[in-house]
């Protein structure tokens, strides 16, 4: 990727609508996950540039921003909307290069950023309080208002789609953002910073700092002057961001993962099942929190989906990124050798079937070769924990309260399917299951924005997208006016 192309300076970081060098001077380097290749420089950022970036937040909130109408915020968004459906070519390719993800799927994800910032900009002067009928002689009613500075700490797996659920529900409802993108993926973060401000973003409304999780991503979560923080990742992560937030009172947002199952019944239409029970676990190399890792299937049709399935891995094809093949490499070398680990493991397992990374697919690029388990053991370490990598592994039942058991029999509790003909089995399940999300007779709903989204357990708590989002982006304030 020649740095010409870029509309913005990766090795800065976006501070009140300027681009300012790191304070301390240093870069990390960002690698090319198909090759092991230096894409380019990028600003290590540290605590005085989250602090900066704070305090352009804390301004912009008493500034211009902060007096902005709900309308005003709106079209703002819907003009950031249209400036990535412009750029849609161009953030795929960075995309596809910064974190390895498929030309066409980098390029859904850019078009999903934009359906945020459309959608989010239409709902900003739609949230409205209510009156509260009460003892004569009182006028209540309520008020929804921005927390006031959040922070927003983005995974490497779905920059662009992270950033717009979550940065573009803040901005929505008149909060100012600092935004603390992942060391392994910071391109596309800045560059929306830019396109943000070309479409007219009040200085210091979106403040972007590059650089570590134990240096900017700490700072920002302990950070006194941020009043909410949103974080995608790992429960490990997860917990230090909430203790860290903790000690100033400061309300979480966490989605921390997975262990997502399909349960697949003997009346379920196979062929209308079988690419969401392979897709859900394999895009973006499985590197996805609502990555549907487990198959659940009955006994009847066992063998039938087992080998459905397994067509379906032989035929799939591991590549450098930009060839646009099935799957492209994990975000980096850390990541593979830990699902190489994960893999090891399921050694004492039968494997069904396997894809094919291609003949002339670099050394150095983080491969590994999507694998599917065959007759899981429900507690097996395969079967229990989050790979984030492409692994599936199929697992057999009798029955539906068995089912159901082992679909709740993880810490986990994001997303679920289940796929049957039988209506009244479906509100059971719907309504037995320990998931965030539930879906019949398909798997994720096309990811719709609107669709409130959050898990259970150690998948985490609070909801993202929808108008959930915007209610959790904002504080409810009543207002009880006596009058006699």
């Amino acid at each position: 990727m020649s740095l010409d192309a870029l509309w913005f300076d990766p090795t800065k970081c976006f501070i009140n609508g300027t681009w300012v060098p790191p304070v301390d001077g240093q870069f990390l380097p960002l690698v090319d996950p198909s090759d092991g290749s230096e894409i380019c420089k990028i600003a290590r950022g540290t605590t005085a540039d989250i602090d900066a970036a704070v305090q352009a937040a804390q301004t912009a909130l008493g500034g211009e921003w902060g007096r902005m109408t709900a309308l005003e915020r709106g079209r703002i968004l819907t003009r950031i909307g249209q400036l990535v459906l412009d750029r849609v070519d161009a953030l795929a390719e960075i995309e596809s290069r910064d974190v390895g993800k498929p030309l066409t799927q980098a390029r859904n994800d850019a078009i999903a950023l934009a359906r945020y910032m459309e959608f989010y900009g239409g709902a900003a002067d739609k949230i409205h309080g209510e009156t509260i009928p009460y003892m004569e002689g009182y006028t209540v009613y309520t008020l929804r208002e921005p927390h006031g500075v959040t922070g927003h700490i983005v995974p490497w797996n779905y920059p662009m789609q992270i950033i717009g659920r979550s940065v573009g529900a803040a901005l929505t409802m008149g909060n100012a953002a600092v935004l603390k993108p992942a060391e392994e993926a910071c391109l596309t973060a800045l560059a929306f910073a830019e396109i943000a401000r070309e479409a007219g973003l009040p200085d210091g409304a979106l403040n972007v700092v590059p650089g570590l999780g134990g240096e900017a991503g700490a700072a920002l979560s302990a950070h006194a002057g941020v009043h909410h923080i949103s974080f995608t990742g790992s429960v490990g992560v997860g917990k230090l961001i909430q203790t860290a937030a903790a000690q100033n009172v400061v309300p979480v947002t966490l989605e921390l993962g997975g262990k997502s199952p399909q349960l697949v019944f003997d009346d379920a239409d196979i062929d209308a099942a079988l690419p969401f029970l392979v897709n859900a676990g394999c895009q973006n190399a499985g590197q996805t929190c609502s990555a549907s890792s487990r198959i659940l299937v009955q006994r009847g049709v066992y063998d039938q989906v087992r080998d459905a399935m397994a067509e379906r891995y032989r035929a799939m094809k591991v590549g450098p990124a930009m060839e646009d093949l099935n799957l492209g490499p994990l975000i980096s070398m850390r990541q593979k050798e830990i699902v190489t680990g994960f893999l090891a493991k399921g050694r004492d397992l039968k494997v069904a079937a396997t894809g094919e990374i291609v003949a002339h697919a670099p050394a150095n690029g983080a491969y590994v070769v999507p694998t599917l388990f065959d007759d899981v053991p429900p507690d097996h370490t395969l079967a229990q924990d989050e790979i984030f990598g492409p692994v599936q592994v199929l697992i057999p039942f009798e029955t539906e309260e068995q089912a159901l058991q082992i679909a709740n029999g993880t810490e986990f509790g994001l997303v679920a399917s289940v796929w049957t003909q039988n209506g009244a089995r479906q509100m059971r399940l719907a309504k037995a299951l320990k998931s965030g999300q539930v879906f019949i007779n398909n798997y994720g709903a096309g990811g719709g924005v609107e669709l409130p989204f959050g898990g259970t357990g150690k998948s985490g708590h609070g909801r993202e997208k929808g108008f959930e989002a915007l209610y959790g982006f904002s504080s409810l304030k009543t207002v009880a006016a006596f009058h006699g």
